[in-house]
């Protein structure tokens, strides 16, 4: 069986035959009034497989999210600042279990504070491991004494 330019398929020795290759091909015709409508049905498919693909898949993780906002001490300097944050990551990476972290705030409630980061944990015993770390204590010990005041939560899902 063949197919040159339009649909064909092959069948015995009909009028409206034609040879190629040695078999019998019937030609099926096929005008704009049926490639308009087939065509149509394409992109409908099209659409529809791309919408069905494109919904949001919103998942429950069991990780923890630990997420702390800061308000400075007045006269705190950027560089303390930005060595605190350093920090974060510094303790982040070195303490096991941690998957992610966010360094930059977009937008802080109370509005008069200054910072926060967020620490995404494997599970409940990473991020107690992170919480009774030395080096979350040596971190600690730089950071309290330049904030004025913090808000921590953690959240998770059931």
């Amino acid at each position: 069986m063949l197919f040159y330019g339009a649909f064909a398929y092959t069948h015995p020795r009909a009028s409206n035959d034609i040879e190629r290759h040695g078999e019998n091909v019937m030609q099926i015709p096929t005008t704009y009034a049926t490639k308009g409508p087939a065509a149509a049905l394409l992109a409908v498919a099209l659409f529809a497989g791309g919408y069905v693909a494109g919904q949001n898949r919103v998942g429950q993780p069991k990780t923890i999210i630990h997420v702390v906002e800061i308000k400075w001490l007045p006269g705190v300097s950027d560089d303390q600042k930005a060595r605190v944050l350093a920090g974060v990551k510094d303790v982040a990476a070195r303490v096991p279990g941690v998957t992610n972290v966010w360094m930059k705030a977009d937008r802080l409630e109370p509005r008069d504070f200054n910072a926060a980061f967020a620490i995404e944990f494997r599970d409940r015993a990473a991020a107690d491991a992170y919480a009774e770390s030395s080096l979350h204590d040596a971190w600690d010990k730089q950071y309290v004494p330049l904030r004025a005041a913090s808000v921590s939560i953690q959240v998770t899902n059931p």
